[in-house]
């Protein structure tokens, strides 16, 4: 692999997209496990993982936890309209917001009547209220909430399609 500039797409060859792959499956392999499922000896293969993650490309490894299992079985979508689309409305609404931990996406949205839609998860109805209520609705510039539940994940995943990777 040659050096890879931090910050622009980038041409992979096949054994980076396929460590790429397998860490998009179980983050938590050991070295030796992975270089055996990407069909690399240990030694080239934490290279390119060390280049992938110096390059930005791997930006973390982390534990997918089970909500249910963990009482947390509310999510919501919450569609937020600003009163004032001004980059400093926007900073601080964005920066209020990634500090709350129930907040798991945050999105700068076009096409709606709102602009930011929020993915956040909380154990119940009642949490959710207070959430809102006691967090979101006091933030100031937020003008209107709208929010819809997830009845069930249909499709719930974490790994990029990494077919379009030029070649």
């Amino acid at each position: 692999m040659s050096a890879i500039d931090r910050g622009k797409p980038h041409a992979l060859d096949r054994s980076d997209r396929r460590i790429l792959e397998v860490l998009q499956e179980d983050a938590g392999l050991s070295n030796q496990e992975l270089s055996d499922r990407v069909g690399l000896s240990p030694s080239p293969c934490l290279r390119r993982v060390r280049a992938l993650e110096e390059a930005g490309i791997i930006v973390g490894r982390y534990a997918l936890l089970d909500r249910k299992l963990l009482g947390l079985e509310l999510t919501a979508l919450i569609h937020i309209g600003m009163d004032r689309h001004t980059p400093e409305r926007f900073a601080a609404f964005e920066e209020a917001v990634s500090g709350y931990p129930e907040v798991q996406h945050c999105y700068l949205i076009t096409g709606q009547a709102a602009d930011y839609l929020l993915q956040v998860v909380v154990p119940d109805m009642d949490a959710y209220q207070d959430f809102l209520l006691r967090r979101i609705t006091r933030l100031e510039g937020v003008s209107s909430v709208h929010s819809s539940f997830v009845l069930r994940r249909v499709i719930d995943r974490t790994a990029l399609p990494l077919g379009y990777l030029r070649k």
